[in-house]
């Protein structure tokens, strides 16, 4: 239990200031920009309490905002993606069952199922993201065109990192 909660905290301590100091400055044609921060609440173990869930989503959204100017906007978005996450664990089918311990991740589940799960949430704190930024209905396809473009290169980023940080399940058990 106190590896996976300073994992998290470490987890926490680098995806903030590589999201400001790095990855806020991509802004590949003007409409596509990675949020890698939210892999922090994705990553969170199955067992973690919803309002623990809500309260680190709004910590790393707020935080973002600060450095970042925005108003609360990925605050609002992060804590969006919190509240859904477990509908979006409900409902995504697997070939496993959820174990103590186990993280929503391709060495936990599986590829197809930690690709589905981070799409969906992905795209919606996207879009809620994006819908906050323009604030209007108007402009509603190019807000949608906008997300669905971040998304894949976020979800891009943080299939990547999982490649990357991978753990070994023979380590685990």
């Amino acid at each position: 239990m106190a590896r996976i909660i300073t994992i998290n905290i470490l987890r926490f301590i680098v995806l903030v200031p590589l999201q400001v100091l790095i990855l806020d400055n991509i802004n590949l044609g003007g409409s596509i920009n990675p949020y890698l921060y939210i892999l922090f609440v994705l990553l969170l173990p199955f067992e973690t309490p919803k309002w623990l869930l809500l309260i680190l989503s709004f910590l790393i959204g707020i935080l973002v905002d600060v450095f970042a100017g925005t108003p609360g906007m990925h605050a609002a978005s992060t804590v969006f993606l919190a509240y859904l996450r477990p509908v979006v664990i409900a409902n995504i089918q697997t070939n496993k069952e959820f174990e103590p311990g186990m993280q929503p991740s391709i060495s936990d589940l599986g590829f197809r199922w930690f690709f589905f799960y981070t799409l969906v949430l992905v795209f919606v704190h996207h879009l809620c993201l994006f819908t906050l930024e323009v604030f209007r209905f108007s402009g509603i396809i190019n807000t949608i065109a906008r997300a669905s473009y971040s998304t894949i290169f976020t979800l891009f980023l943080v299939v990547l990192s999982q490649y990357l940080f991978r753990r070994s399940t023979s380590k685990r058990k």
